[in-house]
């Protein structure tokens, strides 16, 4: 194999049926199903640049990457094995009564559970093995013989010893994890990603072929960096535990206290060992020079006991897992993406949240989201609770779609408007809250026997409105026209879906109109062309421009209604405008100019934007 030509930053861990990469910005897991179905979970991370100065220090950024190692480890093993549960699985486990009992109890999902359970096994078992045991059985040598025992000038062979212990029990620890077949599994996955991630350094495409004839050794394995830990602590803990033993000699402590004593200085000693580790790690990752192949050799051999050759499954997990964590790097407008697992609603929101956060969506559209998913109110979104895989996977398709920017109720199909449903796509504009004031105004604006007229009607959304709200006690005719013939046929289904019959002319303003109403209404274009650039993505890149693009000024469909109002509207009618900010009295001297009106007066939103203009004619 050739020379390394492309280093990378970029790690990984198997984990359960997958792989996990992790880049400067990002951690991409992605684990095969036993249907064979590859799943994807990519989760933005604090770039160490961007981590307090403090933390970036040699020695301190060790420690740091090793505690955030252990945690992010642990989490993303949990997470692996929730998402690989299959729906047999999921049932019964989703049915059992302690499960129920955890959510309907504690709000605590099962794998919460697990999650804390094996932290907490995790680290006895770590003090126990590598801590505990080693003490007990050296200390057994050094009663057997006292001339290695601690306190004295012999006291160097006293931590050898006990550091061989280390060695030989973390050994016997891995020849026992090969008996296993679900391990050795994960050890084929760790081959999988050590070998993907040298194919990459090696300057190849990521294919399966190609990774298939890299190495499964690497240079930043974790289990190479465990064996330098472990030599790393038989130093570290000489120089310290010498001086300490020489002191608890002199001051009369054994027994119990003693070993207490000896066993809480190891492990307030851990960091330190950690952080030496980590320095030495990286030093020896930077070369490939055959001066420090020994140094390297007792990494290699213990990796050739923790990862196997894996399939070409495996590879594919391992390949997709790189190129996503890559990805994450290289795109800052990167969307996140999750497995679809049992979780707390409190902590699915939080993450929904955070990502529209990041995209510059409002955070409304997560409580949207789950309200209607879940079938619960948005104002019962504070009670906890747990959401079921099932429940989650229906959630994260919407949330998904939301985050590639398409407008929420355009994912949903329809939205509520007035109390009635109105079905919208990209064929129309989605209508805004305070386009219900120009109803209102309408509504009470109408008297029994009036017509009215809806110019620009879109979705058809205010005719419909109207015309539903004022038959109730009154009998009254509504025509609604638009320019484009597309939006027309989605306003016509609005119309049958709602039971209003409403009569829908083409027209280009008052083109293709015929007769006089006693009410017209109108919600035109009006964002100046300038600032549909700066306008939220999911409104400039989604709905239609037509619908929005109201000229240089904004202003170009008022001057026109301005113009042709006079030969539509009865005597005594009103002219109903909804506008933008700061457009209102702008459109009144217009009309006062053009179309000689005998009043107007402006009608402002609730927060307290001129936002209707009612003229009378």
């Amino acid at each position: 194999m050739k020379k390394k030509c492309n280093r990378t930053y970029i790690g990984g861990q198997a984990v359960i049926q997958g792989v996990m990469m992790r880049s400067k910005h990002g951690m991409a897991t992605v684990v095969r199903t036993d249907q064979g179905e590859m799943l994807t979970e990519a989760v933005k991370i604090k770039a160490p640049e961007d981590r307090p100065r403090w933390q970036r220090l040699p020695l301190i950024r060790g420690v740091v990457n090793f505690l955030s190692s252990i945690i992010g480890g642990m989490k993303v093993l949990t997470r692996s094995s929730e998402a690989v549960l299959t729906d047999d699985e999921e049932t019964e486990a989703g049915q059992s009564k302690f499960a129920r009992y955890l959510a309907d109890r504690w709000k605590m999902s099962v794998g919460d559970l697990l999650t804390g359970f094996s932290v907490v096994l995790g680290v006895l078992l770590a003090v126990g093995l590598f801590v505990f045991l080693p003490l007990l059985f050296t200390r057994l040598i050094a009663s057997a013989a006292p001339v290695v025992g601690r306190g004295s000038m012999y006291g160097l062979w006293y931590y050898l010893i006990e550091g061989g212990f280390r060695l030989v029990i973390f050994l016997l620890y891995i020849l026992f994890t090969l008996v296993f077949k679900s391990l050795r599994e994960t050890y084929m996955y760790h081959g999988a990603e050590h070998k993907t991630i040298n194919c990459y350094e090696y300057g190849l495409p990521l294919t399966v072929e190609n990774v298939k004839k890299c190495t499964r050794l690497h240079d930043r394995c974790g289990t190479t960096f465990l064996f330098i830990v472990l030599f790393i602590s038989i130093i570290v803990f000489a120089l310290v535990g010498i001086p300490l033993d020489m002191l608890y000699t002199a001051a009369g402590i054994s027994g119990i206290l003693e070993t207490l004593l000896s066993i809480v200085f190891r492990i307030l000693l851990l960091p330190v060992v950690a952080g030496v580790s980590y320095e030495v790690l990286k030093l020896l990752a930077k070369t490939d020079s055959v001066l420090v192949l020994p140094l390297k050799a007792p990494g290699y051999l213990l990796q050739k006991l923790t990862t196997r050759e894996p399939d070409d499954g495996m590879i594919e997990c391992a390949i997709r897992a790189f190129e996503t964590a890559l990805e994450m790097d290289e795109d800052p407008d990167f969307n996140e993406r999750f497995f679809a697992t049992e979780t707390k609603l409190s902590k699915l929101m939080a993450d929904m949240k955070r990502c529209f956060a990041d995209k510059g969506i409002d955070g409304s559209d997560a409580e949207w989201i789950l309200s209607m998913s879940l079938g619960i109110k948005r104002s019962d979104l504070s009670e906890e609770r747990v959401v079921s895989r099932a429940e989650c996977k229906k959630v994260l398709d919407i949330f998904d779609e939301r985050m590639k920017g398409r407008p929420l109720w355009y994912i949903y199909g329809d939205t509520e408007f007035y109390g009635y449903t109105i079905k919208v796509d990209e064929r129309v504009l989605i209508p805004r809250p305070e386009t219900e004031i120009l109803v209102r105004q309408a509504v009470l604006s109408l008297n029994d026997g009036d017509s009215m007229l809806d110019l620009c009607t879109g979705s058809g959304a205010v005719a419909v409105a109207v015309y539903c709200e004022a038959s109730k006690d009154k009998h009254i005719t509504v025509t609604a026209s638009d320019i484009s013939e597309e939006a027309l046929e989605l306003a016509k289904e609005n119309a049958r879906l709602n039971k209003a019959a409403v009569e829908f002319v083409k027209s280009d303003l008052f083109a293709g109109i015929r007769g006089r109403f006693n009410v017209i209404t109108a919600n035109p274009p009006y964002v100046k062309r300038g600032e549909i650039s700066s306008l939220p993505a999911d409104v400039k890149n989604f709905e239609p421009r037509i619908a929005l693009d109201g000229g240089e000024d904004g202003l170009d469909f008022y001057r026109a209604i301005a113009a042709g109002v006079g030969r539509h509207l009865c005597s005594g009618g009103m002219l109903i405008l909804e506008c933008g900010e700061g457009q209102a009295q702008e459109i009144i001297r217009i009309f006062q100019t053009t179309a000689r009106c005998d009043f107007a007066m402006v009608v402002k939103d609730l927060a307290g934007v001129e936002r209707v203009v009612k003229i009378g004619f």
